[in-house]
C-alpha cells in the first residue's frame, strides 16, 4: 500500500473551500499511485470549530458535504475527519471512504479538556474501535483508525490491534509549542512497542486564532524509527509504502531548531490571521526597539514587504539612534514607512488637562499618555486603509504589566504574546543569520545589543523597572508554564524578593492581559485558551 499524508490547512467553517482541499489532496494522491488518503482531525471544519459545533445548521452542512466525498470520491481510499451528528449526540469523527461507500466511522474515544482543548463541552465519546480491510498489491490489509488524543492512552490503539489492525492511522489536530514533535514521537513509540503494529500520524498546518499547527506528519516503523516526515508549517503531501508487513524508508524532513521552529510558527500565525480574516496588510509601531523589529520581520516575511506599512512615531525622548536603526531597518526590508511627530499631539493633551493635573508632579500617568498617542494614530492608520494593527510586547511584558492598555496593546493580533523577551533575542540573532529567507541580516544589529527601553522619560531603561530578563523569564516559566508555587520556585535558587515581585506583578494585571489581543502560542501554556486566571482574586501562593 502506499498511504498518503494530508497535511492540510483548513479554514474553520469553510465547508465549501475545506471540501475542495480534500478533494485536490484525495486527486492529487490517487495520481501519485496512493491507495489510501488520510487528512488530520476535523479536517472539514477546521480545528477547533468552537460553538459552531452547537448549531445544528452547520452540522447538517457537515453531513451534505461528507455526502458529496461519498459521491464524488473514486480510485482511493479517504480517510476524512469531520463533525457528525447522531441524534442528540456529537461525535468527532472520521469516515472512511471508498468508491461510492462507507467502510466505516470512527468516534474519538478520549476527548481532552486540559490546555486549549475543550471537547467535552462539544462532543460526545465513542467506544467502538474501527478497522477496516484495504486492498493492497500483496492481498487485503486490516487498517485501524484513532483519532488524536486517542493515541495518548494505551486503550484505543490496543482495541485496535485486538480487531486485527496490522497498521494504525492517526488523524491529529495537534497544535504546537516548543519541543512537541519530540513528545508525539515519545508517545507513538510507546503505542508502536505496546501493539507491535506501525502508525501512520497525520497533522494538520497553519495558523487558527491563537493556535498554530505544524503539521510534521509522520510515519514510525514496528521497531519504532521515524521512516516518513513531512517538512513542518507546509501545505503538503507525504508518502508513505507499507510493504512486506511494515512502513518503509522514505523522505523524512530534518528536524528544526527551538528557533527555527517557533520563528516559522510566528511567521504562520501572523500570515493566516490576517490572510484568513481578510485583510489587506498590517501596521504596526517601529520603535528601534527589539520587540517591534522583530515583529517587523515576521510580518515581512509572513505577508511580503507589499503588505506592511512601518511608523515610527518619535517624542523628545526617542533617541536619535532609534529613528536611524529604524530608517535602517526599512532600508533593508523595502516596506512602506511613515514618521509621526507626536510631541505636538502631547502638549496638547496636556493643555486641555492642564486644569485637572494642577498641583500634581509627573509619573506613569504621562509616560502612558505619550503611549495611548501612539495607539491612537495607529487605529486611525487602521481605520483608514484597513490594515490590522500588530501589536509588539512580549510574554515578560504582559506577564509584568510593562504594557500600556489602550497603548502599546491597541491592535488586533499580538505577534510576540507567548514570546519571553529572552527569547526575543535569540529570535532576532537567528533571524539575521539565517538563510530561510529572502533576506538575511534584516535586523540592525544595534537594536539588538543596545539595552531595551520604553523611552517615555529621560535615561528610561526596561531594568529600572523590572529584573534582568533571564531571572523574570525564568521565574516566568516556572510560575506560569510549570505551575509551580512560589516556595518551590524560591528553592531552586532564585531571590524571594524577586520572586514575590514577579509574582505580584503577574496577579494585579490579569485585568490587562484579558483585554489584550489574541496572539500565535509558542508555549504549552500562554496567556489564552490556556490561561484561565480570575482577576478579583486573593490566592497568593
Amino acid at each position: 500500500m502506499k498511504i498518503a499524508l494530508a497535511q492540510l490547512n483548513p479554514k474553520v467553517g469553510d465547508l465549501a473551500g475545506n471540501l475542495d482541499l480534500i478533494l485536490a489532496a484525495a486527486y492529487e494522491a490517487r495520481d501519485a499511485g496512493a491507495d489510501v488518503l488520510v487528512t488530520p482531525e476535523l479536517a472539514l471544519t477546521g480545528y477547533p470549530p468552537e460553538d459552531l459545533l452547537l448549531r445544528p445548521s452547520f452540522l447538517a452542512d457537515c453531513a451534505r458535504a461528507i455526502g458529496r466525498l461519498i459521491d464524488e470520491v473514486d480510485g482511493i481510499t479517504l480517510v476524512v475527519g469531520h463533525p457528525r451528528a447522531s441524534g442528540d449526540e456529537r461525535y468527532n469523527t472520521a469516515t472512511v471512504i471508498r468508491d461510492g461507500n462507507v467502510l466505516g466511522r470512527y468516534e474519538k474515544m478520549l476527548l481532552p479538556n486540559d490546555e486549549v482543548f475543550d471537547e467535552v463541552r462539544y462532543f460526545s465519546p465513542g467506544a467502538v474501535p474501527l478497522v477496516f480491510d484495504q486492498p493492497g498489491t500483496d492481498g487485503d490489509h486490516r487498517v485501524g483508525v484513532v483519532i488524536c488524543e486517542d493515541v495518548w492512552d494505551v486503550e484505543p490503539a490496543a482495541a485496535a490491534r485486538d480487531e486485527g489492525a496490522e497498521l494504525l492511522l492517526v488523524l491529529n489536530a495537534s497544535p504546537y509549542h516548543k519541543a512537541k514533535q519530540d513528545k508525539r514521537h515519545e508517545v507513538v513509540r510507546q503505542r508502536v512497542d505496546e501493539n507491535g503494529i506501525p502508525v501512520v500520524y497525520v497533522n494538520m498546518v497553519g495558523g487558527q486564532d491563537e493556535l498554530v499547527f505544524d503539521g510534521h506528519s509522520f510515519a514510525m516503523n514496528r521497531a519504532g524509527d521515524v521512516v516518513v516526515q513531512a517538512e513542518p508549517f507546509a501545505t503538503t503531501l507525504a508518502y508513505a509504502d507499507y510493504l512486506d508487513d511494515d512502513l518503509q524508508l522514505g523522505d523524512v524532513a530534518p528536524e528544526c531548531s527551538e528557533e527555527e521552529s517557533v520563528y516559522k510558527a510566528l511567521v504562520t500565525g501572523v500570515r493566516d490571521y490576517i490572510t484568513k480574516n481578510g485583510f489587506p496588510g498590517v501596521l504596526l509601531g517601529l520603535s528601534g526597539g527589539i520587540d517591534s523589529a522583530l515583529t517587523l520581520a515576521i510580518a515581512v516575511d509572513a505577508l511580503g514587504a507589499d503588505r506592511v506599512h512601518a511608523v515610527m512615531m518619535p517624542s523628545r525622548y526617542t533617541a536619535d539612534i532609534s529613528v536611524d536603526d529604524s530608517r535602517d531597518m526599512i532600508k533593508r526590508l523595502g516596506c512602506q514607512y511613515s514618521e509621526i511627530e507626536i510631541w505636538p499631539v502631547y502638549e496638547a493633551f496636556m493643555a486641555g488637562l492642564a486644569g485637572e493635573f494642577a498641583g500634581t508632579t509627573a509619573d506613569t500617568t504621562e509616560e502612558n499618555l505619550q503611549a495611548r498617542i501612539r495607539g491612537t494614530l495607529l487605529m486611525a492608520l487602521s481605520n483608514k486603509g484597513g490594515k490590522l494593527v500588530l501589536t509588539t510586547g512580549n510574554k515578560s511584558e504582559m506577564t509584568t504589566g510593562y504594557a500600556t492598555l489602550y497603548g502599546d496593546m491597541a491592535g488586533g493580533f499580538a505577534v510576540l504574546k507567548d514570546v519571553a523577551k529572552t527569547l526575543v533575542y535569540r529570535l532576532s540573532s537567528w533571524r539575521n543569520r539565517t538563510g530561510a529567507f529572502a533576506l538575511a541580516d534584516v535586523i540592525p544589529e544595534r537594536i539588538i545589543t543596545r539595552p531595551p527601553s520604553a523611552e517615555l522619560r529621560p535615561d528610561q531603561k526596561d531594568q529600572d523597572s523590572l529584573p534582568e530578563y533571564d531571572v523574570l523569564d525564568a521565574i516566568l516559566e516556572a510560575y506560569v508554564e510549570r505551575n509551580l508555587s512560589r516556595a518551590e520556585i524560591v528553592a531552586q535558587g532564585f531571590l524571594a524578593a524577586d520572586v514575590d515581585r514577579v509574582v505580584r506583578l503577574l496577579r494585579i494585571n490579569e485585568y490587562k492581559r484579558r483585554q489584550a489581543p489574541v496572539g500565535p502560542r509558542i508555549t504549552h501554556r500562554s496567556f489564552g485558551k490556556d490561561w484561565r486566571m480570575p482577576i478579583t482574586n486573593g490566592y497568593r501562593d
